[in-house]
């Protein structure tokens, strides 16, 4: 089975505190969009593998697609085995939810090959153990997330046509972000309808990114904003032509022009 694991971004990301457990609970509207990477899920005689076109990402047990394939296997009491298989095309440590989308498709991929033994609501505790993004990243289209991101309810899509995705040559570490967010207690903020926020730029003061934001703007974009806690920013755009032309400014940048969509995984 193929499947295309969609990529997300956070319109808007803020902080609102913390629970108990260390987790930080989190109020962002997500925006699944159409850079997907390519995950093939093949059953197998009683083994996991997982592999990936990217080096950088790690395979067999050290990929969250492995991880994925074992909690669907315990969940569902058996002994099971899978060959796993990643085109990536979604930049790695960007912050557009990657991994959480391919272990979104592994289960959803398991799941139909299994005679579907489990139900939406099922996937999605599963997914919640794995990480969280995975429930948002196996449903997909725009939300507005809180708790740490698996309590969902549908929003109205935000008026931008379409969005160029500019990462640029160097990566954000998350642990990193949150601790320095834990240093400096940023107060949560009031979200003010289709607005365009994310606390982690608050929290980095990175002029490499402020730059690639403020010039995103001077190119046409009606918003533009780091999404997760990075380092890819994103440009909202009114027409797809005026988006392809801001994505020439960024030559040593990886960039993708997406259209947003209505799944988190799409079967091909």
């Amino acid at each position: 089975m193929i499947l295309q694991a969609f990529a997300k971004i956070n319109l808007y990301l803020d902080i609102t505190g913390k629970r108990a457990d260390g987790y930080h609970l989190l109020e962002t509207v997500m925006q699944s969009v159409d850079l997907a990477d390519i995950v093939t899920v093949e059953l197998s005689q009683n083994a996991i593998t997982a592999e990936c076109s990217d080096p950088t990402v790690p395979s067999g047990e050290g990929n969250i697609c492995y991880k994925a394939a074992r909690l669907f296997f315990e969940n569902l009491n058996t002994v099971g085995g899978v060959s796993i298989n990643i085109d990536k095309r979604i930049p790695h440590g960007a912050g557009l939810g990657g991994g959480s989308a391919d272990a979104a498709a592994v289960l959803a991929g398991l799941n139909k090959l299994y005679g579907n033994p489990f139900g939406e609501d099922g996937l999605l505790q599963i997914g919640a153990k794995i990480g969280a993004d995975v429930p948002f990243c196996m449903t997909g289209g725009t939300k507005l997330c809180r708790g740490i991101g698996e309590v969902m309810t549908d929003i109205s899509p935000y008026p931008a046509k379409c969005f160029l995705i500019v990462k640029p040559p160097f990566s954000l570490a998350t642990g990193a972000a949150y601790a320095e967010y834990d240093r400096r207690q940023i107060p949560p903020r009031v979200r003010g309808g289709a607005e365009y926020y994310n606390i982690f730029r608050e929290v980095y003061s990175d002029d490499r990114i402020d730059r690639i934001v403020n010039r995103l703007s001077e190119l046409g974009a009606v918003g533009a904003e780091l999404t997760g806690s990075g380092s890819a920013v994103f440009g909202a755009f009114e027409d797809e032509g005026t988006a392809v032309s801001a994505a020439r400014n960024f030559p040593e940048c990886f960039t993708a022009v997406c259209r947003p969509t209505t799944a988190g995984v799409r079967e091909i």
